[in-house]
């Protein structure tokens, strides 16, 4: 399969996607933070509120942030009209946050790199909010979970 970022000389181009149907699209992704549980339970003691403010709070907004503007930060993605954004930050067990970032557009091109984008920044302002407490965060599986619309559907496998 070839990369449909290359030209024909092989260098980097942005996609010609104006052959292309406008079809409603959607994708979600999804990335976990493991904070340890001595972290976990001073976030659940304090209604997740640190000195910074509200972690679930503030990474539901930088995540919304980061979606709009997916084109201005990963080469060679289009600009797109984000038509919804969905974004849960929550405990997963005693010592992990879930994030779930979910995109949806009407266009020529989808929003996997948009949902990916959104939940990766959320994960990072938990790292942010969290990193006085510690540095030994880990972010992890980082991954698309679905997409709808366009040539193809996508289901990615259970974890």
């Amino acid at each position: 399969m070839p990369l449909t970022h290359l030209d024909e000389a092989g260098r980097p181009a942005m996609v010609d996607v104006s052959d292309k149907s406008v079809t409603k699209r959607t994708a979600t992704a999804e990335a976990r933070v493991v904070l340890g549980t001595e972290i976990m339970q001073a976030l659940v003691a304090g209604d997740f509120a640190t000195k910074k403010g509200s972690v679930t709070q503030t990474a539901i907004i930088a995540a919304t942030m980061a979606v709009k503007q997916t084109w201005a930060v990963i080469p060679l993605c289009h600009p797109l009209p984000i038509q919804g954004c969905s974004v849960t930050v929550e405990a997963q067990d005693d010592r992990s946050m879930y994030i779930s970032c979910t995109v949806t557009t009407e266009g020529k091109t989808g929003v996997e790199m948009e949902a990916l984008h959104g939940a990766s920044v959320a994960a990072l302002t938990v790292y942010d909010m969290c990193k006085a407490m510690s540095h030994a965060i880990c972010i992890e599986d980082l991954r698309l979970v679905r997409k709808r619309g366009g040539k193809s559907d996508f289901d990615g496998p259970a974890v």
